[in-house]
């Protein structure tokens, strides 16, 4: 369940990145058009991905639910990092991608 947390927080933060609010916040600049597509692109790729390894560990039955469980929580604490720490969000989800193969070798 671990990889496909890391895929969900990182994939809504690719959302947030997506909007120029959050972009210029993190960055300091303002999201390119070819960025912002990327950027949404990655996102809604990593959300869709992160059902893989639920369903994996659980079948689809219980699988959905927990991936449903796991989105939520990521979500949760995206929502509350970005008023207070919004560098530590995104150094999360960097460090959160990085960490994914390493989850990936665990889960299997």
């Amino acid at each position: 369940m671990l990889l496909a947390l890391l895929m969900c927080y990182a994939g809504f933060t690719a959302l947030c990145l997506s909007t120029d609010r959050h972009h210029g916040e993190l960055l300091h600049s303002k999201p390119s058009p070819r960025r912002r597509l990327g950027l949404r692109v990655a996102g809604w790729l990593l959300l869709t991905l992160s059902i893989w390894p639920a369903v994996v560990l659980g079948g689809w039955s219980r699988g959905l639910v927990d991936w449903c469980a796991v989105l939520m929580l990521s979500a949760l604490l995206l929502v509350l990092l970005l008023p207070y720490r919004p560098r530590l969000a995104l150094i999360l989800a960097g460090v959160g991608l990085l960490a994914s193969p390493v989850a990936a070798f665990a889960t299997l």
